[in-house]
């Protein structure tokens, strides 16, 4: 259906104005899809509720029940792990006040599975859009010209809500098995209240704790890259950048990517790497400014609050600094002589290029060794042609050889030996030798996925399964983490509309203003989990000897290859192979 009418818009304009102010205001854009009331006719009064699963997506306006309902939910976890689903409530006459009351969970021995470990969020409705007729999700376009419709996707933390008449109304479940929790069989209930009313029915729940652990989430060596915008914040707080404001407001965002196992710091070193593609610019977390003699001064203030900034939240492996090839090949600088801004143009290949990027890196490298933080500092690009990326390299290694350099883009076995960072499309094949031996020698091979597939994906109208598939993938292929482009990278309405000018909806952010997380980014989380679990196995199987485990891991991972997505959902692979390896 073609969502179409001045009246949606200037909604999400009216809203976009108020969400700057009080994010906790949350209303949904309308409905574009047609409901079905004769089905809703059917529906008894008063409010009802099932279990569902954590692979559907249940439209707003549609009686849930195209997939089974159940009345209890029952699944395996490691200690140490989160593990999900999605309560579903359905209305017969509106109801006001709707709230989930949770047990903690009990084993037959007392052991406790704490309340505060237990949290249903309610999912909330985003605008949505889809693929390209062929079947990618990149390239400008426009709203009309694609079928649009609600999905449910942030996970809104209220302590109730109130639901309309003949709506659907999923919750998010989620249960943090403690590390510490001793292995048994955890049993728990949930009720749901309307105001000072019951639902009727308890709804049970169980979860069958192994005795095995997953390492907290900093610990975990699957190398997480989502990209943080700084700028988005800035403009959605409507906060001065860099001000005492923007930091506290960036700290809950930054704290839940660290929660996740976030490895990476993204810093601008640069003015706009990547040619105003995004709604806000990545404006330079260091200033240039080129002197009336002729010399470089580099003020570093903000790249070093920055980077303290973000270990401070938990993320502390790497700093990935963008970008010496941006898109547009433009680089900004204060002219001291000319008292403006101003900026050259230079390919990789001339002498001005290397005219202004050495006494930068000369400068840059003695800077980082100062702070301590060189041996962590990458020079970063993305999608950059192999003889662009020659030439920076032989220029970084002039400045000095011990430089970390990174690339995201296709697979060149001519620099493999030169990049500590190589992230490669997910369509390109890196030799699985390759991979052992980079990571013999301490270096990162990862795969990202960005506009170019239609799955697997993270779009806000992806199968959510797709999610949780990526770093089964990587599993498969001997790949260390995986890059996403965008965490926060907001739209202009990221909360109510997840369009954006170019590229499908949702793919540039994972998570909502407000600090909401996402079906897409808890399912994502669950991936990794399994990526953990797999790479334990491996280790433990191998070191005992044990053959016929290691045949039968390496059997459920078969499966997750690119083509096979073909023929089989993501959630069906999932739902197999997480079965299989929880019985490992």
């Amino acid at each position: 259906m073609k969502l179409i009418g001045t009246m949606l818009l200037s909604l999400a304009s009216s809203l976009a104005m108020a969400q700057a102010s009080n994010f906790h205001i949350y209303q949904e854009l309308p409905d574009p899809a047609k409901m079905d009331l004769s089905s809703w006719a059917k529906v008894g009064k008063g409010i009802h509720a099932a279990f569902g699963d954590a692979d559907t997506r249940y439209p707003k306006h549609v009686v849930p029940g195209a997939t089974p309902l159940q009345t209890t939910w029952e699944v395996t976890a490691w200690r140490g792990e989160r593990v999900h689903t999605q309560l579903v409530l359905w209305t017969g006459g509106a109801q006001a006040g709707v709230s989930i009351e949770l047990s903690p969970l009990k084993d037959e021995r007392g052991h406790r599975i704490d309340r505060a470990r237990i949290s249903a969020g309610f999912l909330r409705y985003v605008m949505t859009d889809e693929l390209n007729k062929d079947g990618t999700g990149c390239g400008y376009r426009k709203a009309k010209d694609f079928d649009s419709s609600l999905v449910a996707d942030a996970i809104d933390r209220v302590a109730a809500t109130d639901i309309p008449d003949h709506t659907t109304q999923p919750v998010w479940l989620s249960v943090d098995v403690p590390a510490g929790a001793p292995a048994g069989t955890y049993k728990g209930y949930l009720k749901v209240r309307v105001g000072a009313n019951f639902y009727p029915e308890m709804l049970h729940y169980t979860i069958h704790v192994k005795d095995r652990v997953l390492p907290a989430p900093a610990d975990r060596k699957f190398h997480l890259d989502l990209w943080q915008s700084p700028d988005a914040v800035a403009r959605m707080y409507q906060v001065p950048k860099w001000s005492a404001a923007h930091y506290k407001a960036m700290a809950p965002y930054m704290q839940l990517l660290a929660a996740a196992g976030q490895k990476v710091i993204t810093a601008s070193i640069i003015y706009d790497p990547w040619n105003a593609q995004t709604e806000d610019i990545y404006a330079s977390t260091i200033k240039w400014t080129k002197k009336k003699d002729g010399s470089w001064e580099y003020d570093y203030r903000v790249f070093d609050a920055w980077i303290s900034f973000m270990m401070q939240q938990g993320i502390r492996q790497q700093i990935n600094c963008y970008s010496m090839i941006p898109w547009n090949l433009k680089f900004y600088y204060y002219d001291e002589a000319a008292g403006r801004d101003t900026f050259i143009v230079a390919k990789t290949s001339t002498p001005e290029y290397a005219a202004h990027w050495k006494p930068m890196l000369t400068d840059f490298a003695r800077h980082l060794k100062a702070k301590g933080w060189f041996d962590k500092t990458v020079i970063a690009m993305d999608e950059r042609p192999l003889k662009d990326m020659q030439d920076a390299i032989t220029l970084i290694k002039s400045v000095d050889k011990q430089f970390k350099i990174s690339l995201a883009g296709n697979y060149h076995p001519e620099i493999v030996a030169d990049l500590y960072d190589y992230c490669v499309a997910s369509n390109q094949e890196v030799p699985a030798a390759v991979k052992e031996q980079r990571r013999a020698g301490g270096l990162l091979t990862t795969y990202y996925t960005c506009c170019t597939e239609g799955y697997p994906n993270t779009f806000s109208f992806s199968p959510p399964a797709e999610a949780a598939w990526l770093p089964w993938h990587a599993a498969l292929k001997g790949y260390d983490g995986y890059l996403r482009w965008a965490y926060n990278s907001w739209v202009q309405r990221p909360m109510q509309d997840s369009r954006f000018r170019t590229w499908a909806a949702g793919d540039t952010y994972f998570v909502y203003p407000g600090v909401r997380s996402s079906i897409r980014f808890e399912r994502l989380l669950e991936g990794i989990q399994d990526y953990e679990k797999i790479r334990l196995l491996r280790t433990e199987f191998r070191q005992v000897g044990n053959m016929a485990g290691l045949q039968q891991l390496e059997e459920l991972l078969s499966t997750f290859e690119l083509d096979r997505l073909k023929t089989e959902p993501a959630a069906e692979m999932l739902r197999k192979a997480k079965a299989g390896l929880n019985k490992l």
